[in-house]
């Protein structure tokens, strides 16, 4: 069982015979009565946010995840087509079940696939991912303001606000968590 204070963006539980991730919480305590736990949560089979606020101390049942690693290799349809790294069978996942990790994602791409019994539910990325910008404004020069930023639009159609001195070419790390820039990297 999860008890509300172990509850952590991307903890996974059962509730109503669905399986759940926490997108995003927030304590709430207010001057009387008990604290509450405010949570958006992802259905990880049919991709829907919902809200969700419970009663501080209430318990979760506890779902086993197992981690496979596999290798992204390409969109077809409506689907995404991802290959087991050491059996090399072929996985089919829908846009629900890949949900925001597409923003990441790019063809030859190792990420953890998160699977429940036999059933492929999740994708886990790394904290971190290197990606190119495919459009941006050029910098120009005497352009020095200290922190200043641009919009760029990345290989995988993510736009991320960069430094001016970031330009069309150039290969950043990301957060996937966040989605912000990092830093320029070689």
């Amino acid at each position: 069982m999860i008890d509300t204070g172990d509850i952590r963006k991307g903890s996974t539980f059962e509730m109503d015979g669905r399986l759940l991730k926490v997108v995003d919480f927030s304590h709430n305590k207010q001057g009387r009565g008990s604290a509450q736990l405010r949570m958006t949560l992802r259905d990880l089979r049919t991709g829907a946010l919902t809200q969700h606020t419970v009663q501080a101390g209430a318990k979760f049942s506890a779902v086993r995840l197992e981690r496979r690693h596999v290798q992204y290799l390409y969109p077809d349809g409506e689907h995404y087509v991802f290959m087991d790294t050491e059996s090399f069978d072929q996985i089919f996942l829908n846009e629900a079940a890949v949900g925001e990790a597409l923003k990441f994602l790019k063809e030859q791409d190792i990420v953890d696939l998160m699977v429940f019994g036999e059933e492929p539910i999740d994708i886990e990325l790394p904290t971190a991912v290197i990606l190119v910008v495919s459009e941006t404004d050029p910098g120009l020069k005497g352009d020095t303001a200290s922190g200043a930023t641009k919009p760029a639009t990345l290989e995988t159609g993510l736009v991320v606000s960069v430094p001016l001195f970031v330009n069309i070419g150039d290969r950043l790390k990301v957060d996937t968590r966040t989605g912000e820039y990092i830093e320029r990297v070689s």
